[in-house]
């Protein structure tokens, strides 16, 4: 409500209050007399999920507009990358090679943080899954820098807890990958993609078709490690079977280090300013 203007109705959170101070009766105590927001089991029904997609829509893009976020920078990379001092807790000798993605995931975030705090510390805020690997690097690196971060986590079984460096004001949690997958992209101004598996090869692919199909603005989009990336996916053969154009394989660039991926999208054709 703004500044000044008068309320004409009882708050929300108020009527919850009031309601708890109500006599305890039969009546009170049934789940139909509870108030339909402030009932968990209600809004937990299948038939609100509708509700529900909506609200996790809603609530990241209010909280992220009040904070006054304009555009981000997006990470995405693998959960299990470690940090090069843990590298000897990787699980396969590959994922400890791979360490060095932590360390420039982190390097990037710092560097691209520290030119949004010279710009206000508004445009180009770092956003990642909010979890560990590549994710924490680049919440890591904005924290480094002086600057805030955002992490999209979900409700998983394993490995996806908030990492110590998201912006807790900016730490958001989704039941639903599809809504979370739409607030990475809504405020894109570049997609930087480091190694990872399964979730990984799901947001690049996503992102990639949406530019492809034209559903979303072209925007730079990076792929840190280029021998990985060709080892798993044979990208000239999509091209050659005519699954895919060959132009769209300019929808992307391979780099190695944070400077290649700030100069490739400083230069981008067609880039969108910050």
């Amino acid at each position: 409500m703004a500044d000044g203007q008068a309320r004409r109705f009882p708050d929300a959170h108020d009527d919850i209050e009031t309601a708890l101070e109500t006599p305890d009766t039969a009546q009170t105590r049934s789940t139909a007399y509870r108030l339909a927001y402030a009932d968990a089991e209600f809004m937990c029904r299948d038939e609100l999920r509708p509700v529900r997609l909506q609200l996790e829509l809603l609530k990241p893009e209010l909280l992220l507009s009040e904070y006054g976020i304009s555009s981000t920078v997006v990470l995405f990379g693998g959960a299990r990358i470690p940090e090069a001092a843990r590298k000897d807790d990787a699980r396969t000798e590959t994922l400890a090679d791979l360490s060095r993605y932590y360390e420039e995931a982190r390097r990037f975030a710092r560097l691209v943080t520290e030119r949004s705090l010279a710009a206000g510390g508004q445009t180009d805020v770092i956003v990642t899954g909010g979890g560990p690997g590549v994710m924490e690097a680049g919440n890591r690196g904005a924290a480094e820098a002086g600057g805030v971060s955002i992490g999209l986590n979900i409700v998983l079984p394993h490995e996806q807890a908030p990492n110590a460096y998201v912006t807790p004001d900016l730490c958001f949690n989704f039941h639903y990958f599809g809504i979370r997958k739409m607030h990475f992209l809504l405020r894109a101004r570049a997609v930087c993609i480091f190694p990872g598996g399964f979730g990984t090869l799901d947001e690049l692919f996503e992102a990639l078709t949406l530019i492809q199909t034209k559903r979303m603005a072209a925007v730079p989009f990076v792929l840190f490690g280029e021998a990985f990336w060709r080892r798993i996916i044979d990208w000239e053969a999509l091209a050659e079977a005519g699954t895919i154009s060959p132009e769209d394989l300019e929808l992307f660039r391979f780099v190695e280090t944070a400077e290649e991926a700030l100069a490739a999208i400083d230069g981008w054709e067609g880039s969108a300013p910050s």
